[in-house]
């Protein structure tokens, strides 16, 4: 996969990095020297000085043959405009950093799809890591509309029980058990032991009664 990432900040040069890892081609466009040039170092990709907003620059990273852009700068201006020109050449997938929530709406209204703020997901997570203790650790799926939880089994009304008997319901089911660091599907005659670690994929409406139902 061919991806054209627009800024080479901490988000930009971070996905890069990690798209690289993949296997996949980047090619990142920085307007600031000094970030350009650290990127040049870092990345084992093309790294393109010059403006995302402007069509040559966009050109000169083969843009037509993309199959993603993002425009993931902190200027939420630059990556409106960077998209809508992006937009021309038929990108199958277009995301777009938004640093003001407020802003989401406009570039919804252009046609992007996929926007992203890094502020308010990373305010959402600290949320429910307050509000959830006994949580160890969460990922949030879709909309919002559900969760991965990883948890510690302590309920002693669950230790001892198979897994078919307390999963899956109609808001829960038990996706992973770890077994001295090893990763195990579960099995519906597997036995549920104390302190055994789970992930338990969850309707974000019953967070509190999967916790309950596992921690005790």
């Amino acid at each position: 996969m061919y991806v054209v990432i627009m800024g080479g900040g901490r988000v930009g040069l971070t996905l890069a990095n990690l798209l690289i890892s993949d296997g996949n081609d980047v090619t990142l466009i920085e307007n600031d020297e000094t970030l350009c040039a650290n990127a040049a170092v870092e990345l084992d990709a093309l790294v393109i000085c010059g403006n995302g907003t402007d069509i040559k620059t966009l050109e000169e990273a083969n843009i037509k043959n993309a199959d993603v852009f993002v425009a993931a700068t902190g200027n939420d201006e630059a990556n409106l405009l960077s998209c809508i020109l992006v937009r021309e050449y038929n990108i199958p997938k277009i995301i777009a950093r938004v640093s003001n929530p407020d802003h989401e709406d406009v570039f919804h209204k252009v046609g992007i799809d996929y926007v992203i703020s890094p502020e308010r997901t990373a305010a959402g997570y600290l949320e429910k890591l307050i509000t959830r203790p006994k949580v160890a650790d969460l990922i949030v799926l879709g909309h919002g509309d559900a969760e991965i939880l990883d948890m510690e089994i302590k309920n002693s009304k669950i230790v001892g029980k198979k897994v078919k008997d307390v999963s899956p319901t109609e808001n829960y089911i038990i996706v992973a058990i770890y077994s001295n660091g090893d990763l195990m599907i579960p099995q519906p005659d597997m036995v549920l032991e104390r302190g055994a670690k789970i992930s338990v994929l969850v309707k974000s409406d019953a967070v509190n009664e999967a916790t309950k139902r596992f921690t005790g």
